[in-house]
Order: C-alpha cells, then sequence, then structure tokens
C-alpha cells in the first residue's frame, strides 16, 4: 500500500503552493490513472513522491508499506520499491545501457545477479520491447529518439520489478507502434510482479492498452473526482472545462 495522506508540497525556489492537501491510497497490484489539464500538480506529485530536489514537500505524509517514504533518500526510495518513469528522462553520457542496468539491479538485490539468467532476462526483455540488441551498448539515453527512451525505462522496469511504478506521461512522444509495445511492458511488469501503477496521463489513448481500476482527476492540485475506467471515458468526450471553471 502506498498512503498519500494530507500533502502539500511546491517547487522548492518558489512559495506558491502546487499540491494542496492531496489525500490518495494506491494499492499494490491496481492501476491508478490520474489525469489532469497542464498545471493541476502531476508531476509534482510523480517528481515529490520520488524525491527529486526540485520539489519541497511543505505537509502531510507518503507511507509505503507503513514506512515513511519522505524520511527516506532517493535511493532508499527505490530500494524500498518506488520506480519512477520521467517525463524526459535525462542522458548519462559515459554510462552503457548494459552496465547501467546491471549496476542497478546489484543496488537493489544486494548481490550481483547471476551472468548467465542476467543475459537471458535482458535478452527477452528487450526482445518482448522490440530493442536492437545492440542497443546495451549505448550510452543511457544519449542520442536516443523519444521512443527508444520511453522503450528503455520500461525495460528498467520489468528487469528491477519495484513495488510501485510511477510512470509521468510515458505516453508523451509516442506513435501508435512504440505506444502499443511501451503499454504492453507496462502490462507484463504489472501483470508478472502484481505491479501497482501511478499513471499520469493528460488523455484517454494509453489507457486503451493500460486498463486502470481507479481514475483520479487531477484540478489546483487536489483530487476534484474520481471513479472507474468509465471515468476516463467520459472526460474524453467532456473535457477538463467544467473542473477547471469551478476551481476558479
Amino acid at each position: 500500500m502506498l498512503k498519500i495522506n494530507n500533502l502539500h508540497a511546491k517547487l522548492a525556489d518558489e512559495d506558491l503552493e502546487i499540491i494542496k492537501g492531496l489525500t490518495l491510497e494506491l494499492e499494490k497490484g491496481k492501476v491508478h490513472a490520474i489525469m489532469g489539464p497542464n498545471g493541476s500538480g502531476k508531476s509534482t506529485l510523480a517528481y515529490s513522491i520520488a524525491g527529486h530536489p526540485k520539489y519541497e514537500v511543505t505537509g502531510g505524509e507518503i507511507l509505503l508499506d507503513g514506512e515513511d517514504v519522505l524520511e527516506m533518500s532517493v535511493d532508499e526510495r527505490a530500494r524500498a520499491g518506488l520506480f519512477l518513469a520521467m517525463q524526459y528522462p535525462v542522458e548519462v553520457p559515459g554510462v552503457s545501457v548494459s552496465n547501467f542496468l546491471r549496476t542497478a539491479k546489484t543496488a537493489l538485490s544486494g548481490e550481483a545477479p547471476k551472468l548467465r539468467e542476467w543475459v537471458g532476462d535482458l535478452k527477452q526483455a528487450m526482445n518482448d520491447l522490440r530493442m536492437d540488441p545492440d542497443f546495451t551498448e549505448r550510452n543511457v539515453n544519449e542520442g536516443f529518439s523519444g521512443g527508444e527512451k520511453k522503450r528503455h525505462e520500461i525495460l528498467q522496469l520489468e528487469l528491477l520489478k519495484p513495488k510501485f511504478a510511477i510512470l509521468d506521461e510515458t505516453d508523451s512522444g509516442l506513435d501508435v507502434d512504440a505506444l502499443k509495445v511501451v503499454s504492453e511492458g507496462v502490462n507484463r511488469a504489472h501483470q508478472n510482479n502484481d505491479l501497482g501503477v501511478l499513471l499520469i496521463t493528460h488523455y484517454t489513448r494509453i489507457l486503451k492498452y493500460i486498463k486502470p481500476d481507479f481514475v483520479h482527476v487531477f484540478v489546483a492540485g487536489k483530487v476534484a473526482e474520481q471513479g472507474g475506467a468509465e471515468l476516463a471515458e467520459r472526460l474524453e468526450k467532456e473535457g477538463y472545462d467544467r473542473y477547471t471553471k469551478s476551481a476558479v
């Protein structure tokens, strides 16, 4: 269980509050979709959970299986089972994808994975994501297309096997084929590892491939409405106008 209680957060170098008393409970093995207009606080929530230094939590709590996430460093949050797929993954020059992935797996597990087993898992995951085997020799995200960056994020997700994945606009910049492949990877991780998913998106197109158990509409740093998958379908037809007008 990932529990967010009365959370308040802002940019670290500004006074304007972005998250304004948010409360959410996310069950392991369930898919929660966060939807809402630009500037509603969706990405702020993602980075606040992950511990990005650009954001400051000014009140409330985040609990993972009862443990206080806010007392953990970024790497401790990762080892506890949190995973963030960023909207704009950063480049890491000089570090190959292969070394990056095996080092991350070793850090999480406390010991290096057995080489033969690791190579098999890596090969299978890359094949499922339709990635060229030579991809592992490239530097992390350096010169990657948008689709390659997102596939690499999901490759990490499948191999590192976290408890909860926070996917910040993973559908951003993907064509139809890449969107389908990436969504299939998320679904595999969800089904095979009982993964809890917090999926942040503007649009419903990714929800045609990743079926949400719950949909939460975010407006002005709070949950304006929540429901099942049918709520996303309604948003597709109606948009966010009625929420934003009432929030003014």
